[in-house]
């Protein structure tokens, strides 16, 4: 699968740099691996970005996981374990190491308990990275990524979790701000505000999809929200390359902005290359959506 370079210059910082400990015991699980120490840190800084650990045992999101296996098998976690690919382990930004966390893929019901041993990923919007195993177990190897719902739980004993018959809708809780797909409101163009008109007329119209059951979900790759409507079309006609591209004006906060996605797509895996593909076009916040 695709990992970010900034993740090997995140795991060669020495960690007491990166990662200040915040007690030291050593933590043995059965198929977990065993070994390093307990780690909060203090708060760090990637690619531009503020990261603030902390323990949250009430964490729950719903975000994109990703996988990461041979290229670092064998070698040190952030907490000073030996990664193994074949172990139910985790890594993640801000959650205490080791913690456990229940991993559900929201696209086939599949959940799994696994240790939190390591930081990351530092790509996009992704919220877990998690084990080859884990990913193997939670059907999405192939693809790469999967939207997932990532829950805080006491410890690999935790009780099942209830299966939702919505399952793959599921919300993230309300203010929680780390989600792969905001739920933004469409509003119609307002007749006061002349360039929406004019985005009409130059921009096609988002092809509607018949979903009897409800239950259709759409991925894209966002590069973008822009206050400026010239900004937007800028960007989305340099993208015109990589497929089909809506630019949709969306009411926020009183005042309407301008998105640009690339989609829909037809899959995980072919969202997971795109993204590649938009960020090496300089959109570095460029990210997956799933509505």
């Amino acid at each position: 699968m695709t990992r970010a370079l900034i993740r090997f210059a995140v795991i060669a910082l020495p960690i007491s740099l990166l990662l200040a400990a915040c007690g030291s015991t050593s933590s043995h699980h059965a198929g977990y691996g065993s070994g390093g120490t307990y780690k909060v840190g203090n708060p760090y800084k990637v690619a531009g970005r503020w990261y603030h650990p902390k323990e949250d045992p009430d964490y729950d999101r719903v975000g994109i996981a990703s996988w990461y296996g041979p290229k670092f098998h064998g070698k040190r976690t952030a907490n000073g374990e030996i990664y193994n690919m074949h172990a139910l382990t985790a890594a993640h930004t801000t959650l205490p190491m080791p913690s456990f966390v229940r991993v559900t893929n929201l696209e086939n019901g599949r959940s799994v308990i696994l240790k939190v041993n390591d930081r990351g990923p530092f790509v996009g919007d992704r919220i877990i990275d998690v084990s080859r195993r884990a990913a193997q177990l939670l059907g999405f190897e192939k693809q790469g990524t999967a939207r997932v719902r990532v829950q805080a739980v006491p410890g690999p004993e935790a009780p099942p979790a209830v299966q939702l018959a919505a399952a793959r809708r599921m919300a993230p809780p309300a203010g929680q701000p780390t989600t792969p797909a905001p739920r933004d409101t469409v509003a119609p163009s307002p007749p006061a505000v002349p360039v929406v008109a004019v985005e009409a007329a130059a921009v096609d119209p988002p092809s509607v999809a018949v979903d009897p059951a409800g239950t259709a979900e759409r991925v894209y790759i966002q590069a973008g929200a822009f206050s400026a409507y010239l900004n937007a079309r800028r960007v989305a006609e340099g993208l015109e390359k990589l497929g089909r591209v809506e630019l949709a004006p969306v009411s926020r906060d009183g005042r309407y902005i301008y998105r640009v996605r690339v989609g829909p797509l037809a899959s995980m895996g072919e969202a997971n290359n795109l993204l590649n593909q938009v960020m090496a076009l300089g959109h570095d916040t460029a990210r997956i959506v799933v509505d």
